[in-house]
């Protein structure tokens, strides 16, 4: 009896929290940069809880109730699902001033093939692209922020930049910006939900 009253407890609490929360996948950190800041100005009273996760986990997860907002670089449609265009990110290619490439206004994965560059870990699907796309190339992917960011400061490595990357100038102070014309880098994000939280 002590134990099933437990359990009734426990699964309040968790109703409780989850009415309290908002929870969101993406497959790619920009739409957070973007969303979450909205999300929490709308719901001033709810946690939000967000994460990046592979493209089919994205899928599983709002397909499942496990989350609410669902964010995947592609149109989902399914009957009990809500579907919303959010926005386009673009890639440019950030080049150190004096390197071979800086004369260029646009490139390309072929033109980068073979070069080695930064990663940042929490990318997901990006890094998926650009393995595929520059077999040759060596990546030197880091999961701190900082030392990433110092990296950038401070090596020849080239490194990638979103369109909405926040706050990157005095970090990339020193490269040039230049936009990759490939079609796959022009990603449009969709907002998936079983219900219409954002506006």
């Amino acid at each position: 009896m002590l134990k099933t009253e437990q359990n009734i407890v426990y699964m309040v609490q968790e109703f409780d929290r989850k009415l309290r929360s908002i929870t969101i996948a993406s497959c790619a950190p920009a739409p957070l940069w973007l969303l979450s800041p909205n999300i929490s100005f709308y719901y001033p009273d709810n946690m939000i809880s967000s994460s990046i996760c592979e493209i089919d986990q994205v899928i599983k997860h709002i397909e499942t109730g496990q989350i609410d907002i669902g964010i995947l670089p592609f149109e989902y449609q399914k009957d009990d699902l809500c579907t919303t265009h959010f926005f386009t990110e673009h890639l440019s290619v950030c080049i150190p001033f004096g390197h071979s490439l800086c004369s260029y206004d646009k490139l390309t994965f072929h033109d980068l093939n073979g070069y080695n560059r930064l990663l940042w870990d929490q990318l997901d699907f990006w890094t998926d692209l650009c393995k595929r796309k520059m077999p040759a190339s060596k990546f030197l992917i880091q999961t701190d922020e900082f030392e990433f960011e110092e990296l950038v400061r401070t090596s020849t490595l080239l490194c990638f930049s979103s369109s909405k990357t926040p706050g990157s100038e005095q970090t990339l102070k020193g490269r040039k910006r230049i936009p990759l014309t490939d079609p796959e880098v022009n990603v449009t994000y969709h907002l998936i939900s079983s219900a219409m939280l954002f506006r």
